[in-house]
């Protein structure tokens, strides 16, 4: 994964000149061990969400497709690392067209992970807080993925094959600072906005949950507080490094720049961990109110 956000710039040479190299780089090796446990762990976890749908009766229909909307796109993101994982260790053979459907598919699947948590967020906090939420189930999942899908135009625009060393990488290239700005603006302030919306949804249920008397549950507290150290722990360091990218040309910090690729192969795999325990972070959260109403 950490090929699909890196900046490159290289000499056009094509890809069928370049031979993989029977090699193993042992610089990707970290990512790779992550990556695999991430593949292992969550692709069965979410089937078993998608399957047995745990505790869903507990949730309104809204949180069950949103819940199952959320296993669905981890799952796609999961299903791909096994080709990532290769082209870590050895070199991407796939093809460029394959390098530029799969970065797509993988950044349309984040993007729509990352924004049914902020609707899940969203949707406790206007039922909790306020007690109302408009039940447009449908709508609210097309325009989800439409957002997605258009948020992920760039992965498809500018992912390309180029060598490294004695490999080949699918990744970002990126022809200039001003192209290579404007991609990374657009992802670290969807990123942000994403962590500020779950945030204060969930600080605002937390103030809600403490002050009535019937959810005044220690475990529904510990809840609340694990899902927004967990979503930050695992997203803030990767949409950190991208700030870090944009601002390293302006510092003329030629150590920073040349370290940020390695650092990105790390806090790019954790970021997967999130696809794993989504499922288990937010099933659990809504039935304490759905015992209450039937509107969760």
């Amino acid at each position: 994964m950490e090929q699909l956000n890196l900046t490159a710039v290289t000499s056009n040479i094509s890809s069928s000149e370049l031979l993989p190299s029977p090699s193993m780089d042992s610089r990707s090796v970290p990512p790779a061990v992550i990556m695999s446990l991430c593949f292992l762990l969550g692709v069965p976890g979410n089937i078993a969400v998608i399957i047995l749908k745990p505790n869903f009766q507990q949730l309104s229909s809204m949180t069950q497709n949103l819940m199952l909307n959320l296993a669905v796109s981890d799952l796609l993101c999961l299903l791909t690392l096994p080709l990532w994982i290769y082209s870590l260790l050895y070199s991407w053979i796939f093809g460029l067209l394959a390098c530029k459907i799969l970065s797509y598919l993988i950044y349309c699947s984040l993007y729509g992970s990352l924004l049914t948590v902020v609707l899940l967020s969203f949707q406790r906090y206007m039922l909790i807080v306020h007690q109302q939420f408009k039940k447009k189930v449908r709508l609210c999942l097309v325009l989800l993925w439409l957002v997605s899908l258009i948020l992920s135009i760039p992965a498809l625009v500018v992912s390309q094959e180029i060598p490294d060393k004695n490999w080949v990488r699918c990744v970002f290239l990126l022809s200039s600072r001003t192209q290579m700005l404007a991609v990374k603006l657009t992802e670290t302030l969807v990123g942000f906005a994403s962590c500020f919306i779950v945030a204060f949804s969930y600080i605002q249920l937390y103030r809600k949950v403490n002050r009535a008397a019937f959810l005044n549950n220690p475990q529904t507290s510990r809840l609340v507080t694990s899902i927004i150290i967990v979503f930050f722990v695992l997203w803030i360091p990767y949409l950190t490094v991208n700030v870090l990218v944009m601002a390293a040309p302006a510092l003329h910090n030629k150590r920073l720049y040349k370290s940020l690729p390695k650092l990105r192969r790390i806090i790019v795999a954790l970021t997967f961990i999130n696809s794993c325990l989504n499922p288990l972070l937010t099933a659990p959260a809504g039935d304490q109110r759905g015992r209450q109403s039937s509107d969760f």
